[in-house]
């Protein structure tokens, strides 16, 4: 599996996977996309490739493998401070107080609920509370339910990765265009 990531408008999205997709799958040009009834992308030329992408204030990331998987990049800001009680179960929320209670341990575990919810191709169907994911720290992996995920971050940015497949997240996001994340 391989984790892609960038700066650039949305649009610029598709245009990442494309390139990753020719680089690794000799995939040239995207080929057709489809969506699942509930809304998950994937070739239905290649059922054998999966993919997923992202995108948040300029901060693209896509995914590909062979297993099932789910990826998410957010830049981080400063929200409502209701947010964090809606979206953290209790034993989340204390873990979030534990850590400092800053905006960027709120989002790694947001892109972790996302990353899981773009794996299983479920969606945000689930109220966020409900949506359950290790306790990680950017750098860490971890398993819950039968899935893997790793947390990834710097200044600025938090993303996360989902698949079921064990060993198969990447380290390291690779970042495109010269461009070197920020922190």
């Amino acid at each position: 599996m391989v984790l892609w990531a960038a700066r650039g408008p949305r649009e610029r999205a598709y245009k990442l996977l494309s390139e990753l997709l020719r680089a690794e799958y000799g995939l040239s040009p995207l080929p057709e996309l489809a969506r699942t009834g509930r809304g998950k992308p994937w070739l239905p030329a290649h059922p054998d490739v999966h993919f997923n992408l992202s995108h948040s204030g300029g901060l693209l990331l896509c995914g590909a493998g062979n297993t099932p998987l789910g990826v998410d990049i957010e830049a981080v800001r400063p929200r409502r401070e209701t947010l964090v009680r809606y979206v953290l179960s209790p034993s989340e929320y204390a873990w979030y107080v534990q850590q400092g209670g800053r905006w960027e341990t709120l989002y790694t575990l947001w892109t972790l609920k996302e990353a899981r919810c773009k794996c299983t191709g479920e969606g945000l169907r689930l109220h966020p509370k409900a949506i359950a994911v290790p306790l990680l720290r950017p750098g860490l992996s971890g398993k819950l339910e039968g899935l893997c995920f790793r947390a990834y971050g710097g200044a600025g940015w938090r993303a996360a990765a989902c698949t079921p497949e064990p060993g198969a997240l990447p380290e390291h996001i690779f970042w495109r265009d010269g461009f070197s994340p920020p922190g």
